[in-house]
């Protein structure tokens, strides 16, 4: 059995505001041993539950921002950028029969801990097949295209409940609760590691491939703070506009759809201006 699991930080045990997450900054390397636990602790659930491989792909900002040095020497981790499923890179190969959402939080435009969608700001709102979309229901959009269940999810407690909607049998785990974007009340790390293992270990029996979803269409609609942005995402082949600072576009498979978000993300956050975004 071989477990994924993709890494966020915005959700992980004591993090609440954006240096708590922006590489380089004094409070990252304090959040990062934190952000290690969480994940580390998932990990050893899987394997206690029975997991004969766990897998780690670092799914945040740089992706480097795990400590390999503090993880169990029984896992292996893919870190670093440029991954043609970014967030689930390593789910297409055919060999994972389960994956965790560890440390995600809740999309755009919505409450929740660091809210976003991809872009930390920018981004106010994201939509597949008319349903607001989280990064969550994204990646669990393309998990499913390859029979692979969300086995577990973690963040704050409004990412718990944002799970419900795309894998409801998974099992939660919420390490702090939401106040305001920038604030929450956050459980110990020992609390949340112990919290973790356990629906890990519990999780490992949920991880059974599935038959892979096919033969839809999805339809991605993005809306930004300014007009320029939503001009710049048209540059992308098949994004066309859809209302006011919105674009849309349709994918005949989630592997596509995916990629085409991650072009116009990454051209959308080159066209940002420092000051006037």
């Amino acid at each position: 059995m071989k477990i994924l699991i993709s890494a966020d930080m915005e959700g992980a045990t004591g993090v609440t505001w954006p240096a708590d997450v922006l590489p380089g900054t004094p409070q990252w390397e304090r959040c990062r041993p934190m952000f290690t636990s969480d994940v580390n602790a998932a990990a050893l659930g899987f394997l206690d539950g029975g997991a004969d491989e766990v897998l780690i792909n670092e799914a945040h900002w740089s992706m480097r921002n795990l400590l390999l040095e503090r993880m169990d020497e029984r896992v292996q981790m893919l870190t670093g950028k440029h991954k043609s499923l970014s967030m689930v890179e390593g789910i297409q190969h055919g060999d994972v029969d389960g994956v965790a959402f560890v440390g995600y939080h809740t999309g755009a435009g919505t409450e929740g801990v660091l809210a976003h969608t991809y872009l930390a700001n920018s981004i106010t709102g994201v939509w597949l097949n008319g349903a607001r979309a989280s990064e969550g229901l994204l990646n669990a959009h393309v998990a499913a295209e390859y029979g692979v269940p969300v086995v577990l999810v973690t963040g704050d407690d409004l990412t718990c409940v944002d799970a419900e909607g795309y894998a409801p049998d998974a099992r939660k785990v919420a390490v702090k609760d939401y106040v305001s974007r920038y604030a929450a009340v956050c459980r110990t790390p020992a609390r949340t590691a112990a919290d973790i293992r356990s629906a890990a270990r519990d999780a490992t029996a949920l991880a059974v491939r599935r038959a892979p979803v096919t033969g839809g269409t999805y339809t991605v609609e993005l809306e930004f703070d300014a007009e320029h942005l939503a001009a710049a995402a048209t540059v992308v082949p098949g994004v066309a506009p859809s209302g006011e600072r919105r674009v849309a576009y349709t994918s005949g498979t989630m592997y596509e759809g995916i990629r085409t978000f991650k072009a116009v993300t990454t051209i959308v956050s080159a066209a940002v201006e420092e000051q006037y975004g």
